[in-house]
């Protein structure tokens, strides 16, 4: 029993730490988004707004303020900008691709492990809006 138990402990040991030590490709997550409307998934979030390059800016900052979210790819300047955000108990990483393209900005939110993120994902993207529309 006791051997079985520690088996169970050294493997999820060994998957936190693959979880919080494996790199993100930004060639895989890094991607133009060309989706045009609003759509809540399974293990993540599409949200479509109005923007300007200013608005970017604005929400760059805000997405950098973020706890423990880091960009992997791009800036403010390319129009173009992928973060990852871990979450705070495992270290799970989402990834959040953020493009100004034709006076919208489109965010698109999404896991990296798993099917679903129940809600994790929408409700970060929708706070980073309500945060930039009331500043």
């Amino acid at each position: 029993m006791k051997t079985a138990a520690l088996i169970v402990l050294v493997l999820v040991i060994g998957l936190m730490v693959f979880i919080r030590l494996s790199p993100s490709d930004p060639a895989r997550w890094h991607v133009p988004l060309t989706f045009d409307a609003d759509e809540t998934l399974a293990g993540g979030a599409r949200r479509v707004i109005p923007g300007d390059a200013q608005m970017l800016e604005r929400l760059d900052a805000i997405a950098r303020a973020t706890p423990r979210t880091k960009v992997l790819a791009g800036s403010v300047d390319d129009g173009h900008i992928t973060y990852v955000t871990r979450s705070a108990g495992f270290g799970f990483p989402d990834h959040t691709t953020v493009q100004l393209t034709d006076g919208q900005i489109r965010i698109y939110a999404r896991l990296r492990f798993g099917k679903a993120d129940f809600g994790v994902n929408a409700a970060r993207v929708d706070r980073w809006i309500d945060e930039l529309n009331a500043g």
